[in-house]
């Protein structure tokens, strides 16, 4: 059965949530760190996505975000996603899925979801 399309309306801040598979390592050393805070900036700025704060941590990340159009979350973390699991698979000489499913969000409507972003 096909996935249902994710919501994702313009200009509604979202808290992200993406973890590594059975809770392993995603990050595995400060390059790591540095090659996915790259690809998420160069993503974010290609589909318009203002990321607001963002946690990263050995096997999972934390974003606060907010998409300028329509499906812009979306189509940033498929693209991060992409390029970060090649990178990778490539360094740590592995194969396979690297996160556990599909990234997780959460629309943050209220003024104290926001404060505990």
């Amino acid at each position: 059965m096909a996935r249902l399309p994710r919501i994702g309306l313009s200009d509604i801040p979202q808290h992200i949530i993406q973890r590594g598979n059975n809770r392993q390592a995603c990050f595995a050393s400060d390059e790591d760190f540095i090659a996915y805070a790259h690809w998420l900036d160069e993503y974010a700025r290609k589909y318009r996505v203002a990321i607001h704060a963002w946690v990263f941590m050995t096997n999972h990340v934390h974003l606060l975000a907010t998409p300028k159009t329509n499906g812009g979350i979306s189509r940033l973390m498929q693209a991060l996603g992409r390029h970060y699991v090649r990178y990778f698979n490539y360094v740590y000489k592995r194969s396979g899925t690297l996160w556990e499913g599909r990234f997780k969000s959460c629309v943050v409507d209220e003024e104290d979801y926001l404060l505990v972003c």
